[in-house]
């Protein structure tokens, strides 16, 4: 089994919510033959919208380079990073550390076109929107995106930034109206491509057709370094 390195802290919450992820999909029967996992948390990792979106001039690419230099010396084989926007980063990092990072987006895009899913709907920050963190990946497999309107767009922005990450009760009403605006953009499964919306499905029922990227994700380095429990082959809600 290879060991996983997990470039941490964005937000923290959401990264114990992946090594809980990790360790319910894996096939394991004792403790020991569970998958052998590094994680640095650095949650003082700058801002990755404000700066993609060029209203920081603090790059987070340094700090994590720092954070995946020490995981490859402690030993991590393989990275990954539960931040769907961090991945805008990730083909630069990968080619600076000279260790394979994992690519939840297009492991996502993978899973959608075995899926036989042409349009997909996408709630996430800002950052991974105008970045086309998602588009991108998605459009290269045959895959139509629909993002929010604006007015829709600024309430995920809201409940992630000034409700998830701030720490305080959720409005799933904001969450549900963005929803509703992509289906009636066609959208056939909804992306949940911002870990801190994947927090609102570890705690709450979502209706059917929705992907969380994070769930994509943790199959993946579960399929990595180790071995998959059945009940995981398929991820959609239903």
């Amino acid at each position: 089994m290879k060991i996983l390195g997990v470039i941490g802290g964005l937000g923290p919450e959401a990264t114990a919510y992946f090594l809980r992820l990790l360790t319910a999909m894996s096939d394991a029967g004792t403790d020991q033959e569970h998958m052998e996992t590094i994680i640095y948390s650095k949650p003082s990792i700058p801002d990755r919208t404000r700066y993609i979106l060029g209203e920081s001039s603090q790059s987070p690419v340094p700090a994590m380079m720092q954070a995946g230099e020490r995981l490859r010396g402690a030993g991590a084989q393989v990275l990954a990073i539960p931040c769907v926007t961090a991945h805008y980063f990730r083909r630069e990092l990968e080619e600076k550390l000279q260790i394979p990072i994992l690519d939840g987006i297009e492991e996502t895009a993978c899973y959608l076109e075995k899926e036989k899913i042409r349009r997909a709907g996408i709630l996430a920050t800002d950052g991974t929107i105008q970045g086309r963190v998602v588009q991108n990946a998605l459009e290269a497999h045959g895959i139509s995106c629909a993002v929010p309107s604006p007015v829709n767009q600024k309430k995920i922005m809201y409940l992630i930034y000034d409700q998830m990450k701030a720490g305080k009760k959720a409005d799933l009403e904001l969450l549900r109206q963005a929803g509703d605006d992509l289906k009636e953009q066609k959208a056939e499964v909804i992306l949940l491509a911002c870990t801190e919306l994947s927090l609102l499905k570890r705690d709450f029922p979502l209706q059917a057709g929705y992907l969380d990227i994070l769930d994509v994700l943790a199959r993946n380095a579960v399929q990595t370094c180790h071995r998959l429990r059945k009940e995981y082959e398929r991820l959609i809600t239903t």
